[in-house]
Formats: structure tokens, C-alpha cells, sequence
């Protein structure tokens, strides 16, 4: 490869990334040919922010929503810093897995569990499907479930909580 076409193809991933940045895409994927045994493969991608949100309970109006609509992300954010992680709440029951989470094993049937349901250490609280296997999600603990933190269908990183078992 020649000094000059490497600069073509420095110019080609800038025009990738700003044509990303201007159509709100999260990742670009272009395969170039040159000729016989010369070829570029360009994958340009950004990092997509993953947002975890409690499902809205009587009374609970997430910050964003209440907020009016010339308002900055600071101003939106200063009452949740007063507000609790879930994830470091003693009760959290994180994900295990990466995956989608199901709370009924149907749909149109009931949920395994609801806010205020007391539970069994053991029991099926909800199901994290990955890789086409639905995986039973288990109460660490027996308690009463005092908050549900992901929606049916939604996708959820390890770790991430996904309910408060007291």
C-alpha cells in the first residue's frame, strides 16, 4: 500500500465516523476492494450508552420525564444523586448473565412475582433468556420483592440489578 492511498483511507474512516455522528448510528461496517489481494475492511462503531431504569411504580415519575423540556442533564440529575444505587442496596439481586428478561414465562400469563409478593429462597423470580436458553433467575433469599427494576423484554447487562428482595 502506497503512503498516498493510506491517507485516502484515513480521509475515507473520517467521512465513516462523521457520517455515524450525523446519522445517529451506533456502528458502520464498509469492505473496500482494490484489487487482487488488497482490501480494506472498516468497521467504525461508538459506544452506546445503556440507561438502567426502574420500572415506574404509583407515584414515581422518573426525573427526565418531569423535567421541563429546556432543562440541562444537570439539572434533571441532581435529585437522583440523594436517591440510592439499587445496585448496592444489601437486597439487589443482580443479573447473572447477559440477556433479555422475561417476569412471566408466557406471555398473557401472570408474573412470577409482583412488588410486595414474599418469597421463598429458591423461588423463580424471573427468566433472563441468552444465546435462545431461558435461564430461571432464583431468589437469592427469602423476603418480601419491594422493587422491580427491569421491564418484560428488556435487555440486561451482568451485574445489573434487576429487583430488591428485603
Amino acid at each position: 500500500m502506497t503512503k498516498k492511498l493510506h491517507e485516502n483511507d484515513v480521509s475515507f474512516i473520517e467521512a465513516l465516523a462523521k457520517i455515524l455522528q450525523e446519522n445517529d448510528l451506533t456502528e458502520v461496517e464498509v469492505m473496500r476492494d482494490y484489487g487482487e489481494n488488497d482490501s480494506l475492511n472498516v468497521r467504525v462503531s461508538k459506544a452506546k450508552e445503556v440507561v438502567h431504569m426502574a420500572a415506574p411504580t404509583a407515584g414515581y415519575a422518573p426525573a427526565a420525564a418531569a423535567a421541563p423540556a429546556g432543562a440541562t442533564a444537570s439539572e434533571t440529575s441532581a435529585p437522583a444523586r440523594g436517591s440510592e444505587d439499587p445496585a448496592s442496596h444489601p437486597g439487589a439481586v443482580p443479573s447473572p448473565m447477559v440477556g433479555t428478561v422475561y417476569l412471566q414465562a408466557e406471555p398473557g400469563t401472570p408474573a412470577f412475582v409482583n412488588i410486595g409478593d414474599k418469597v421463598k429462597e429458591g423461588q423463580t423470580l424471573l427468566i433472563v433468556e441468552a444465546m435462545k436458553t431461558m435461564n430461571q433467575i432464583p431468589a437469592p433469599k427469602a423476603g418480601t420483592v419491594k422493587r422491580i427494576l427491569v421491564e418484560d423484554g428488556a435487555p440486561v447487562e451482568f451485574g445489573a440489578p434487576l429487583m430488591i428482595i428485603e
